[in-house]
């Protein structure tokens, strides 16, 4: 029996998730809907996949990934919990929610069934993201194994405990705006040297995709790949003292703790 995918959102996380999983599986594999049809539509006709009610999803996908906003998650509920309630057949609900806990939406779902948390990032839309995952003891290693598969267009994947989510995703969730501040100023700095700024632009994006990957796949510590580029008395180490005269560290590591403490607070 073949197994599907079902997307109930398709906004810009949603439908990037979405696109990946048709790339794996095929689109006639997954089920869409949205709020906004037209939004869903465009998708469909984009990754050859197929328009759906909420509740047919809920009733025919073997995979739902939930894509609502977490304070329409209630309401998406009362919808879908009676279908999923009438079902005999296993199911995954997927849930990509900030904030919003497994054991939150097995209460809502109310039904026994297996729930994956995941927590994604922007880059999945470009098949280079992190996407953080947990699952409850009821998915089985054949749906964790399924769910990984068909994800494995969309980036990279890991698992580490629920309660460790909100923590990994302060830096891989909120990670990229980071980075993109950080190539924005790079480039400034070129460009008040004299570098015209579509130059600028491109060199400090090739240089940060360039340095990730040679950090990803070197094996090396971060610290060991910046000596290597520090030579003494040389131009960088002056650049890398500028940096740290300005707290760069600090204020990367603050900028992280930052986002954590304020998830946090949304919890309550």
């Amino acid at each position: 029996m073949k197994t599907t995918f079902g997307f109930i959102g398709c906004g810009n996380m949603g439908g990037a998730l979405a696109s990946a999983v048709a790339k794996s599986v095929g689109g006639e594999s997954l089920l869409l809907c949205d709020a906004f049809s037209e939004k869903a539509e465009a998708l469909a006709k984009l990754c050859g996949a197929t328009v759906a009610s909420t509740r047919e999803v809920a009733k025919n996908c073997n995979y739902l990934f939930l894509g609502v906003k977490p304070q329409g998650f209630e309401t998406l509920f009362e919808e879908i919990a009676p279908v999923l309630m009438q079902r005999t057949d296993a199911f995954v609900l997927v849930t990509m929610a900030a904030g919003v806990s497994i054991s939150a939406v097995e209460k809502m779902a109310n039904c026994d069934c297996a729930v994956i948390r995941i927590m994604p990032n922007t880059p999945v839309a470009v098949g280079e993201g992190m996407i953080l995952y947990d699952a409850n003891v009821k998915t089985t290693q054949a749906q964790i194994d399924a769910f990984v598969a068909a994800l494995s267009n969309a980036g990279k994947l890991d698992r580490l405990p629920e309660e460790k989510i909100d923590a990994a995703s302060a830096l891989s969730g909120c990670g990229p705006a980071f980075v993109y501040l950080f190539a924005e100023a790079l480039a400034d700095g070129a460009v008040e040297c004299g570098l015209p700024r579509e130059k600028a632009n491109l060199y400090a994006a090739q240089t940060l995709a360039g340095a990730a990957k040679l950090l990803l796949t070197s094996g090396k510590h971060p610290g060991e790949l910046k000596d290597a580029v520090c030579s003494p008395g040389g131009t960088t180490i002056a650049g890398v003292h500028a940096l740290e005269d300005g707290a760069f560290r600090s204020s990367a590591i603050r900028a992280v703790t930052a986002a954590y403490e304020k998830t946090l607070k949304l919890k309550k």
